[in-house]
């Protein structure tokens, strides 16, 4: 328990978490530009909850040692974990349901009006697919499925990680 303790306040973790991120980026650019399949709304948000978990890695590598980065970190990487395990979800129930109408997809995505991402880099946030096809299953699993265990994983790991280093250190 203890080596595990440690682990959030060295650089190599947190250097290859976000190595671990960065190709679930790579990934869907390979995904998009390689194989040909068009990312939705749903799938540009999982992409952008991915580049929060990067952030979270980039702002925990920066300096470790301090509680403060740490717990900025630990905070960026819930939020994205979270909310890309929710927005997964909802793009799983949107492949899936039998009624037409229970879900629509928009075209163009929510971003907030100070940062509008899809008309700053079209290439990467751009949604030109339908959120509702499933053009891609591995193991029987579409790719919001892999995304919600991904999300799923980040999130528990995190939780792992902070309750080990309360019960441990008695600080985060």
């Amino acid at each position: 328990m203890n080596w595990l303790a440690h682990l959030p306040t060295k650089r190599t973790p947190w250097l290859l978490f976000t190595g671990i991120v960065f190709l679930l980026e790579v990934t869907a650019l390979f995904f998009q530009y390689q194989m040909g399949l068009a990312p939705c709304i749903m799938c540009i948000y999982q992409r952008t909850a991915v580049l929060g978990l990067l952030g979270a890695g980039i702002i925990g590598a920066t300096k470790p040692q301090s509680k403060l980065v740490r717990t900025i970190a630990y905070l960026v990487w819930g939020i994205s974990s979270v909310w890309g395990y929710f927005i997964a979800r909802e793009h799983i129930e949107m492949q899936t349901t039998t009624d037409p109408f229970a879900f629509s997809c928009e075209f163009e995505p929510n971003f907030p009006a100070f940062m509008p991402l899809h008309e700053w880099i079209p290439s990467f946030f751009q949604a030109t697919g339908d959120c509702g096809n499933i053009d891609w299953q591995f193991a029987g699993l579409s790719m919001p499925a892999w995304m919600e265990i991904l999300f799923a994983l980040f999130t528990i790991t995190l939780f792992v990680l902070v309750i080990t280093r309360l019960l441990t250190k008695k600080s985060i």
